[in-house]
């Protein structure tokens, strides 16, 4: 016994013992703190894996820093947690997850031999722009590969085929219906340019829809017939997962069929969110039904200030309806308020109006019909003011949730933001369950736009299956918003720039342009309005391109690249403007704001 009041030495040669029985004993064998998160982490992977291990807590055993202590005399390792498989010492957190991706530690697992073998090498739940991309591209690199897609039909019933949001009721739909609206805007330009015409000109919304319509068909065709030709299997089913890397899929029919796989991608997109108010899914329609509405849709009330909202209500105007929005506060949040100010302005002067801080409290049906008549009632967002009007049709556009809640997440224990759906992943569009990765649109804190899924579906497929260790790049990607008067971005809002350099280190560039087409109409001069925001301490870098004009995205698009390069102001005065276009303004701006000179244009 030793003196009173001091420890008693550990039995070395005992602990020595038991740490080599407890290696020997468990196939795998993690020495943790319960409180470590890299321990936590070690441990999911081998949940996800289906491999039952043994964890000791060296924090809760009576003589865990001894235990700690001969484990670094036997692996010179002092850090936890200290990972063995099948008594071979694998290391710590890093080490383990390198053994996973490199596929070490499945060898010494001997997984072959215990488990059985899965059915595909990658699953992806969604048949969207960026599902479909990171499928193909993972067939091509010799994976098996399944596609599932399915839609759940509106509350109207309206559903559609192969190719996610963007092909079917997104930015194809939408970018031919702002064709047809523009082409309205031309004929009555035309007529300042000699084109005489006697007859009423009219739209006809049936053709318009039909003929969009056919054309997305042969879009859903053609991606069938492409995953065909990888021989990608697809699904026209529901995935849900019922257990680590198996799915269940249920097709319209009720038919149930289950799937495994390695790895999974998650791909699922966002849909409509309702106003949750009585009447909204009764009688309120959204983008997913209104692009193949089999009728015009009349006088209509479109609720909401998202770009999906401008956009919609900018097309339906320009083809001669009635249209109101309906803004609770601002107009397109989370881009340049400057611009979207500039946006409204334009659509205001066109015939759309704005019903400002107002929010739909009811939306009553009066009278049947396609469309038929609707009441709406609603409420100031800032006192007891409460505004009635009829209209035919009422668009809900107040932004979108992410299709997670109900695809068995909380099953395989993958974690999403409970607020909006929304799934964190780390800077390779990992998930914190290893096999299951995520891209597109259900993405925490990124862009929600076509293109970026697509590129990151192809690059995580080459990561994954390629050798490649390039990740996708989210910043400075362009966008544009096809209002009647477009507009382009890529880099910065102002008020973010502002943010994150301050005030005093930037110099923001301006000029408002007539374009010369709009000339001989003598329409809307010292409208479109370009900007660029520079960084004053980083060689006057260019950090925000903003244009409101006609074909903002196609001026966008090329001077993202520049920008992707490093684009300074100095680049932008010693390159030669192409005249007479619109994009040429961005090569002889001189005024900054600063200095509160008169940006008006009195010629082209």
């Amino acid at each position: 016994m030793p003196p009173p009041g001091q420890t008693p030495l550990p039995d070395w040669d005992g602990l020595k013992l038991r740490v080599r029985t407890l290696i020997a004993s468990h196939r795998v064998m993690i020495f943790s703190k319960s409180y470590c998160p890299y321990c936590n982490k070690v441990k999911e992977l081998f949940r996800s894996m289906r491999v039952e291990y043994y964890a000791l807590e060296l924090d809760v055993t009576d003589d865990g820093p001894s235990i700690q202590q001969v484990l670094a005399e036997l692996t010179n390792q002092r850090t936890v947690p200290n990972v063995f498989v099948n008594g071979i010492h694998i290391g710590g957190c890093d080490a383990t997850y390198k053994a996973y991706q490199d596929g070490s530690l499945q060898k010494l697992l001997g997984d072959s031999k215990d488990v059985e073998p899965y059915d595909y090498d990658l699953i992806i739940i969604g048949g969207g722009s960026g599902g479909l991309a990171c499928s193909k591209e993972a067939a091509t690199l010799g994976k098996k590969v399944m596609v599932l897609d399915y839609v759940v039909p509106t509350p109207l019933g309206t559903s559609w085929g192969l190719g996610g949001t963007c092909v079917n009721v997104g930015c194809i739909p939408k970018k031919l219906m702002h064709q047809a609206a523009l082409l309205g805007q031309a004929l009555q330009d035309s007529r300042k340019y000699g084109w005489q015409y006697e007859e009423q000109v009219k739209h006809n919304w049936e053709v318009m829809v039909e003929a969009i319509q056919n054309y997305i068909g042969s879009l859903n065709w053609g991606y069938r017939v492409s995953l065909r030709e990888k021989s990608v299997t697809y699904l026209n089913s529901y995935g849900e997962f019922i257990e680590p890397h198996k799915i269940k899929a249920t097709n319209r029919k009720g038919q149930v069929t289950y799937h495994t796989a390695e790895t999974f991608v998650l791909a699922t997109g966002e849909r409509p969110r309702y106003l949750g108010i009585p009447g909204d899914k009764e009688y309120c329609i959204t983008s997913d039904d209104l692009f193949s509405l089999p009728y015009c849709p009349g006088k209509t009330l479109v609720v909401g200030a998202s770009y999906v909202a401008l956009e919609c209500a900018g097309f339906l105007a320009g083809l001669g309806l009635d249209v109101t929005v309906m803004v609770r506060s601002i107009l397109l949040r989370g881009f340049d308020q400057e611009m979207a100010e500039k946006v409204g302005a334009h659509m205001e002067t066109h015939g759309v109006k704005f019903i400002k801080k107002f929010v739909p409290v009811q939306v009553e049906q009066l009278e049947e019909g396609m469309p038929g008549r609707l009441k709406v009632t609603a409420k100031s967002t800032e006192g007891p003011e409460i505004h009635e009007e009829e209209y035919n049709t009422v668009l809900i556009a107040v932004g979108r949730d992410a299709c997670t809640r109900n695809i068995g997440l909380d099953t395989i224990g993958v974690k999403i933001n409970e607020k909006n759906g929304k799934v964190p992943v780390n800077d390779e569009e990992q998930t914190n369950v290893p096999y299951v990765y995520a891209i597109g649109d259900i993405l925490e804190g990124k862009l929600e736009l076509t293109p970026v899924a697509i590129q990151a579906g192809k690059l995580l497929a080459r990561r994954l299956y390629g050798g490649s260790s390039t990740k996708c790049d989210y910043i400075n990607v362009p966008t544009t918003v096809f209002t009647p008067l477009e507009y382009g971005c890529c880099g910065l809002p102002e008020e973010k720039a502002i943010e994150e350099y301050g005030k005093q280190n930037l110099e923001v560039y301006h000029s408002l342009f007539w374009p010369l087409e709009w000339t001989v109409p003598g329409r809307d001069n010292n409208t479109c309005y370009a900007k660029i925001i520079c960084n004053k301490r980083d060689n006057n870098r260019v950090i925000g391109f903003h244009v409101l004009g006609p074909n903002a995205g196609e001026v966008t698009q090329g001077f993202a690249a520049a920008i992707k390069c490093g684009l300074t102001k100095e680049l932008l005065d010693e390159t030669i403007g192409i005249h007479p276009t619109c994009g040429e303004v961005f090569t002889t701006m001189d005024v900054t704001k600063a200095s509160g000179q008169d940006i008006s244009q009195r010629g082209c």
